[in-house]
């Protein structure tokens, strides 16, 4: 039996931060694909309100949660990104805190929250559950998921209990779900890496990463993968909660390629190349999330500015293909040669 329950091979990857809304999940559910939620930067109270909107839709859903260790910070180094970043900030009004700010992300919350909730499929990001999350989960028959970046990442969780793998490649936008961000991800396509996973474990696979057409979803599925995670094919579709900066950039010729970077939050994320990166790159932090909470207030001024240059534009290397209308329409396109 699959992992995900749902009649196509396609799920709604989890975007924090604003994209994934219940309309969206709605939405693929109806067109046959999984739905997840993004659990990560909500409060508890806000996370219990969108899974009982999910449990309304009446099938099977995902929650996704944030299971990074906040980061060793090197003060003198994220004093001097500070600093660096400070006219930036004053270019908008706001005056970022130096000082550094980091926190968990209420994961022991939102997971007893889940627990309680018994939602059905509860994945992880940036790192592994403990032990005794991941049988709390599954003593109340939740099927448990970690993000994994390689085949040793692979192992890790496999030893640590959970159920099954989303195997992201490098391609993927946003932020990568590396355990060791001090690390670029490895640039490798992410069939061939569903290939190196499956070679070293025995487990079933979700792919994520690259996805920029039907082709994509068929050579993921091919290589091994059960179902295909897409999340910037979403990006554009009336029913994400995407900004509108964001969706403009998507469509804006003037960005040519994406890169990861650390600039933003810290931590490795795919993003479209622009100025803040252009200019920042070379003094970029290790320090999540506590640069996460530096920039915030530069990145909301330069969203409510619709400064393009400033943003966090999160995406992958197939963004060029992302389509606007309704996203029941994408998930269908996506699976056509899988359906």
């Amino acid at each position: 039996m699959p992992v995900l329950d749902s009649r196509l091979p396609i799920a709604a990857a989890p975007m924090a931060g604003g994209p994934s809304t219940l309309a969206l999940a709605s939405a693929v559910a109806d067109a046959g694909g999984f739905p997840f939620l993004a659990g990560g930067y909500k409060t508890v109270d806000g996370l219990a309100a969108e899974i009982a909107g999910a449990r309304d839709l009446g099938g099977a859903f995902g929650v996704n949660l944030f299971a990074a260790e906040a980061d060793d910070i090197d003060d003198d180094a994220f004093a001097v990104f500070a600093d660096e970043i400070a006219a930036d900030a004053e270019r908008h009004g706001v005056q970022l805190s130096p000082e550094p700010v980091s926190d968990d992300d209420r994961i022991d919350e939102k997971v007893a929250l889940l627990v309680e909730s018994e939602v059905p499929v509860v994945s992880f990001t940036f790192g592994l559950p403990s032990t005794t999350a991941v049988r709390a989960l599954q003593a109340v028959g939740s099927t448990v998921l970690a993000t994994v970046t390689t085949p040793a990442e692979a192992r890790q969780a496999l030893n640590r209990g959970v159920n099954a793998l989303v195997v992201q490649g490098s391609a993927a936008g946003g932020h990568s779900g590396t355990f060791t961000p001090k690390r670029d991800p490895r640039s490798i396509d992410t069939a061939e890496l569903v290939r190196r996973v499956l070679a070293e474990v025995d487990a079933p696979v979700i792919a994520a990463g690259g996805v920029d057409g039907p082709d994509a979803v068929s050579r993921l599925l091919e290589a091994g993968a059960e179902s295909v995670s897409v999340g910037t094919m979403l990006l554009r579709t009336d029913e994400a909660g995407t900004s509108a900066p964001h969706r403009a950039a998507l469509a804006d010729p003037a960005f040519t390629e994406t890169t990861i970077t650390r600039v933003f939050t810290g931590r490795p994320a795919r993003a479209l190349r622009n100025e803040f990166i252009d200019r920042h790159q070379h003094a970029q932090v290790t320090a999540y999330p506590a640069v996460h909470y530096l920039t915030r207030p530069l990145r909301q001024a330069a969203a409510a500015a619709g400064d393009l240059g400033a943003l966090h534009l999160w995406a992958g290397t197939g963004w060029r293909a992302a389509r606007t209308g309704p996203a029941a329409d994408v998930v269908r396109w996506l699976a056509g040669g899988a359906a």
